[in-house]
């Protein structure tokens, strides 16, 4: 099967990783520093003015929900780019975002995004957090 991007001008593109791994970094690169819209789960439990992060595990399905609507109001609008990073370890965690790509017509790119510089995570998460975060973490080859 041959898949023809040129058709559609509409993308979705979805970095994963682990923290740590440049996800949010390699979006503000990719969207041209800023020209297109980046989500994610951490803008919810970040201040904006403060650049504060402040993550609140009980809140954490609250994030999820903003971040599915923050992408469905950009797709509304014909964004022609829209970036999302998230961990994204769990299948669940994406699907979503593969409904509202279907929904309103866009082209889904999946990034894989690995720590190959050593950087530590901006989130103070443990090491035996992030090692219980690989193991769950699988990636669709094919």
């Amino acid at each position: 099967m041959q898949l023809d991007f040129s058709s559609n001008k509409f993308s979705l593109i979805i970095l994963r990783g682990l923290p740590g791994a440049g996800k949010t970094t390699l979006a503000k690169v990719l969207s041209e520093e800023n020209k297109w819209p980046i989500f994610s789960i951490d803008s919810y439990f970040t201040d904006p003015i403060t650049n504060e992060y402040n993550f609140k595990f009980e809140n954490n399905h609250l994030a999820y929900k903003n971040c599915e609507e923050q992408t469905k109001l950009a797709m509304e609008s014909k964004t022609e780019k829209i970036f999302i990073d998230n961990v994204f370890s769990l299948d669940w965690e994406i699907e979503p975002y593969f409904k509202l790509a279907s929904l309103y017509n866009y082209t889904v790119f999946v990034a894989t995004v690995e720590n190959y510089h050593s950087n530590k995570n901006s989130h103070n998460i443990s090491n035996e957090q992030l090692l219980k975060m690989a193991a769950k973490y699988k990636v669709k080859l094919l």
